[in-house]
């Protein structure tokens, strides 16, 4: 859930920062053409000076919007749908295991997003991912067979 939405955010980020770059290029291009094909100096003072005030602007703006979308992320609403997205084979199954673990840790999980930040939060690798799942869905149904009590029947 947490990787989905550090996901999401990350991609937000780069398309800002790919916009931003982009702008800058052409304002880059536009001096040197002004430049090299001998235009008045005031275009291309005028070209650098747009240049400067429309990235900036840019920046501000994108950053504005990063701030609302990961308020958006880190509400109730959108890590639910993202928890619905991550695990939709135990919201299809009506697991009710799954479904009280994640009514436990939502509002933690929340919290923590919230004071660490989605910028911050450090990226969970496929690895690591991989080697929880084969603890929950393995090692610890293991360990619990092995600590519950024999029943009367049972072969060792």
């Amino acid at each position: 859930i947490v990787e989905d939405t550090r996901k999401r955010h990350s991609k937000m980020v780069w398309d800002s920062r790919i916009q931003e770059g982009g702008s800058f290029a052409v304002g880059i291009g536009l001096t040197a053409l002004g430049v090299y094909t001998g235009l008045p100096m005031e275009f291309t003072g005028g070209v650098i000076a747009a240049t400067i005030l429309g990235v900036g602007g840019m920046h501000w703006f994108n950053a504005s919007k990063l701030k609302e979308y990961e308020e958006q992320l880190t509400t109730s609403e959108e890590l639910s749908a993202s928890f619905q997205r991550t695990h939709a084979r135990e919201v299809s199954d009506a697991d009710e295991f799954t479904a009280a673990v994640w009514q436990r840790i939502r509002e933690p999980l929340k919290i923590g997003l919230k004071s660490v930040g989605l910028s911050d939060f450090p990226k969970v690798e496929s690895k690591e991912i991989y080697e929880l799942n084969r603890l929950l869905e393995e090692d610890i149904p293991t360990l619990r067979r092995l600590a519950s009590p024999s029943h009367f029947g049972s072969k060792k």
